[in-house]
């Protein structure tokens, strides 16, 4: 073997080195992705029976005010000004009250009257009650727009 012999004829570059003399590059595989772990189907919901973990409360929600807020309404003639709906709402409410109810929300207001303000839009929502005039909580009329 001579130097000559090393050496590409059609690029001048050591054989090692020149893609002509090298044998063709073996394909390689097509690397399949790993198949991804299919959810199986349950077949068991949830058990009605199954105890739900109880809820501690550290303020009253305000589903628990609808039905009081309605109440105080009613007995109002149907319209009453916030302040005086608030003090026949926590007279009504007393007993249902929670301790941190009447802590003050970072905006200054009684978590119990934020609450029942919160119920007093939900009201509003599903009808029961109307926007009338600032400061006024008024039952809605039957055929009487709620907004």
């Amino acid at each position: 073997m001579n130097a000559s012999d090393d050496y590409c004829e059609l690029c001048d570059l050591p054989k090692s080195q020149c893609p002509h003399g090298q044998p063709p590059p073996v394909p390689k595989e097509a690397v399949k992705p790993a198949p991804r772990p299919r959810k199986r189907p349950t077949t068991r919901g949830r058990s009605p029976a199954a105890p739900e973990k109880p809820v501690t409360r550290r303020w009253t929600p305000p589903d628990v005010f609808k039905p009081l807020i309605l109440t105080v309404l009613e007995r109002a003639g149907g319209e009453l000004e916030a302040d005086e709906l608030f003090l026949e709402l926590e007279i009504l409410a007393e007993d249902r009250l929670l301790p941190e109810d009447s802590d003050t929300t970072p905006e200054g207001e009684l978590r119990w009257r934020y609450a029942a303000r919160r119920a007093r839009v939900a009201l509003i929502g599903e009808g029961l009650m109307t926007k009338s005039r600032p400061g006024v909580w008024q039952l809605a009329r039957p055929g009487q727009d709620p907004g």
